[in-house]
């Protein structure tokens, strides 16, 4: 019975449990799935989605302190409940705000990641991380956690490039990830028909239509970031493909575990240099 358990393992790709001497996992077809290097930490990537939801959070929301401890101004006391708590300009540059001011006169291309974990204020950052929680589960339920993070990802790098491309002098904020994934399950509804597809279709479309609203009606929000955002998740989630036409691969992993790393250095730059420089440059 030991020796049985032994060999039992989960599948690195499928997570179904197998037997480590397969030759090829009979639910998934990956090969070799009891190999040392499959089934490394770098390539079973996040065991838990929720582990990687609440990672994404308190990534943003632990950058969004640092931004109001980082250079206290007064709009963080402000009454006015869109600028309560809000960080000054001075500590989201440094930090890694976009737009064609850091782009152009700083030569900073690499903001179009760390814009996504910045935040203008205590709404702000409330209403995004209140949309990510919800949409994610269920891109994770249809695209697996590997792409669902892609898709975040180069979600926010499209919205603020076409934000750039639009002239936005000075942008922050995860909406344009959030967007990416909203844009991804637009496209699976679309793609996916049926009464099911239909209906997830209609509900995210609604939540597009609101978005927009919202984003015409109150000053200071970023349309075209939110809109390429949509585009990116739209365009992206094509290219990777859902659960119910392409399951996730080694391909995906690794793609994921490189935005991983461009993420985490990208940030960590952000953070670490706009720290000395605000204290000791």
């Amino acid at each position: 019975m030991e020796s049985s358990q032994r060999k039992s393992i989960l599948c690195p790709n499928c997570r179904k449990l197998i037997s480590m001497d397969e030759p090829r996992c009979p639910y998934c077809g990956i090969s070799n799935p009891g190999s040392r290097w499959k089934n490394n930490l770098w390539t079973r990537g996040f065991q838990n989605p929720d582990q990687l939801l609440k990672g994404i959070i308190y990534a943003n929301i632990g950058i969004y302190i640092i931004s109001l401890l980082i250079n206290p101004g007064f709009a963080a006391l402000s009454l006015n409940p869109f600028a309560f708590l809000s960080p000054t300009n001075d500590s989201l540059l440094l930090l890694g705000a976009t737009g064609t001011i850091p782009i152009d006169r700083l030569n900073r291309w690499w903001t179009l990641i760390s814009a996504n974990y910045l935040h203008g204020g205590i709404l702000h950052i409330l209403f995004n991380m209140i949309a990510l929680k919800q949409i994610t589960p269920f891109v994770i339920s249809e695209y697996g956690v590997y792409r669902m993070f892609i898709l975040y990802t180069l979600g926010g790098v499209t919205g603020f490039w076409i934000s750039y491309l639009a002239g936005v002098t000075f942008t922050i904020g995860a909406s344009a990830a959030v967007c990416g994934l909203i844009g991804a399950a637009l496209y699976y509804g679309k793609s996916r028909g049926g009464n099911y597809g239909q209906a997830i279709y209609r509900q995210i479309g609604g939540w597009v239509i609101i978005i927009f609203l919202f984003g015409f009606f109150f000053p200071g929000i970023n349309n075209w970031g939110h809109g390429g955002g949509i585009l990116g998740g739209i365009v992206f989630g094509s290219l990777l493909g859902y659960q119910d036409k392409k399951p996730e691969n080694q391909y995906h992993k690794i793609f994921s575990g490189v935005c991983m790393i461009l993420t985490t250095m990208i940030v960590g730059w952000a953070v670490s240099t706009g720290i000395y420089y605000r204290f000791f440059g």
